[in-house]
């Protein structure tokens, strides 16, 4: 058995079809995910949810080129979005459904991700060279100022973080929040976290607080699930106001992964000090390891640092940031969805 050499002599790494493959499914990865976007913005999932089942129904519809939906309507079966059906139409699959533009679709994330986000990964070279986060390099301006001053892509954006419903509803069977008890969410966005807590506990009572432009969206989502008169919205910074007191669980879900260290344990301070005796933090994170697991983790680690300088943690990092604010990491339960990081904090001595 001979192996194939290049013209120095050394083997010929694409004598190797299975490395070839694995290769160019890594360097046409954006290709997926344009055309996935795309697929988003036209709404096809819809359309073909609505009977719009062949590409000269889809061109029909979107003012596509007939040959261009057919070609289109081709990768997306292959991508699994659609599938083929006998007749020679297309049905949306559960991956499809997803991309639908209704209420809890993915259709958000894939508009967000395929735009703004993939204008700042195109930047990625740049951050990870010189610390510029790529948003900031894409946009002109950081993402907390660029959602601040833009209220459609604020509310898209909350909506996009609100959208992990798996994660969330795992979390009320962790708390064992008291009957009467008070949760307070810190950085809580559009309060689907919130909502998912309280209506797992009905005589609970919540507190959500984030900044004034992002509390439109999650007013109109708690009024519409548990009901104004259960939760106060507070309009105000995290980092600066003073935080809401006499509360039994304090939630920060997926707030510390957009800050260094050095703001962290500012934040962690803070909620220490307004901490009550047998009350509890609870961090909602995904966790990151070097054991050869956690794919999904790691790829959100360097997402947060291409668009805002953040980051995801080791579990022993979690644990330095929780020590140096004088809290305790009491234990860490694992979520769906490579989401090793609930970690559950307590006041130490």
């Amino acid at each position: 058995m001979t192996t194939d050499r290049s013209s120095d002599g050394t083997p010929d790494p694409t004598s190797d079809p299975r490395a070839v493959r694995a290769a160019f499914e890594l360097v046409t990865g954006a290709w997926r995910t344009q055309a996935v976007h795309v697929a988003a913005r036209l709404r096809l999932p819809d359309l073909v949810a609505g009977g719009h089942r062949d590409g000269a129904a889809l061109a029909a519809a979107t003012g596509l080129d007939p040959d261009v939906a057919h070609r289109l309507l081709r990768l997306l079966v292959l991508l699994g979005v659609f599938e083929a059906e006998a007749d020679g139409g297309v049905r949306t699959t559960p991956v499809g459904e997803l991309l639908r533009d209704r209420p809890g679709s993915l259709r958000d994330m894939c508009l967000l991700y395929g735009e703004e986000f993939y204008r700042a990964w195109g930047h990625a070279l740049e951050a990870l060279t010189t610390g510029t986060p790529g948003f900031e390099l894409a946009h002109g301006e950081p993402l907390l100022a660029h959602l601040a001053g833009d209220p459609a892509a604020a509310a898209r954006f909350q909506r996009v973080m609100q959208a992990g419903h798996a994660v969330f509803d795992a979390v009320p069977g962790v708390l064992g929040l008291p009957g009467r008890g008070r949760v307070v969410d810190l950085g809580g966005g559009g309060g689907r976290l919130l909502a998912t807590v309280l209506s797992a506990a009905p005589d609970a009572r919540g507190v959500l607080v984030d900044l004034p432009h992002v509390l439109p969206l999650a007013r109109a989502h708690l009024a519409a699930s548990v009901g104004l008169d259960r939760v106060e919205l507070l309009g105000r910074d995290i980092f600066e106001a003073p935080l809401p007191g006499d509360g039994d669980v304090y939630l920060l879900s997926r707030v510390l992964g957009d800050w260094d260290d050095g703001h962290c344990v500012r934040l962690l301070r803070r909620v220490r000090a307004v901490l009550a005796p047998g009350a509890r933090l609870l961090v909602l994170e995904r966790v990151t390891t070097d054991d050869g697991s956690g794919a999904l983790a790691a790829l959100w680690d360097l997402h947060l640092l291409v668009v805002n300088g953040g980051r995801q943690r080791t579990l022993d990092a979690y644990r330095a940031l929780l020590g140096r604010a004088d809290l305790a990491l009491e234990r860490v339960v694992e979520l769906p969805l490579d989401t090793k990081g609930l970690l559950v904090g307590v006041a130490s001595g």
